[in-house]
């Protein structure tokens, strides 16, 4: 995985949180009656797959030598894992609902994960900037 496609994945994690804030503000009880409904449908399947294999793809990199020292990339690249997977498991499971409302989003992007994996990107972003 690119530079360039790690940063296209962490900016698709990010436009979905965004999504989900307006989204969660909009008092939807039921996406299927919401004419963003469908919109919300495509950025839970795309924060999904920008975090299938991410973690993957920035340890190829360090493997490369570029996220800095290894030992420290390595273990950040652990972090990166877990929180992925955690974040992926609740959007996953959010996406699996028939409906879902903006009660639902907003306690997604409340979730720990999900604020430890943007943190984590974070971080990684302004790394793959400097390295």
């Amino acid at each position: 995985m690119t530079i360039e496609e790690i940063r296209t994945r962490i900016e698709a994690v990010e436009e979905s949180y965004e999504f989900f804030l307006a989204f969660a503000a909009q008092g939807v009880r039921d996406d299927r009656s919401s004419p963003s409904g469908g919109q919300l449908r495509d950025r839970l399947d795309r924060m999904a797959d920008a975090l299938r294999g991410l973690a993957g793809g920035v340890s190829r990199l360090v493997e490369a030598g570029g996220l800095g020292p290894e030992g420290p990339a390595r273990r950040m690249v652990e972090v990166l894992g877990r929180d992925a997977e955690s974040a992926l498991a609740a959007v996953e499971l959010v996406a699996a609902r028939e409906a879902v409302g903006s009660q639902l989003v907003d306690n997604l992007n409340a979730s720990i994960h999900v604020r430890a994996l943007l943190t984590d990107l974070f971080l990684l972003d302004e790394l793959l900037g400097t390295s």
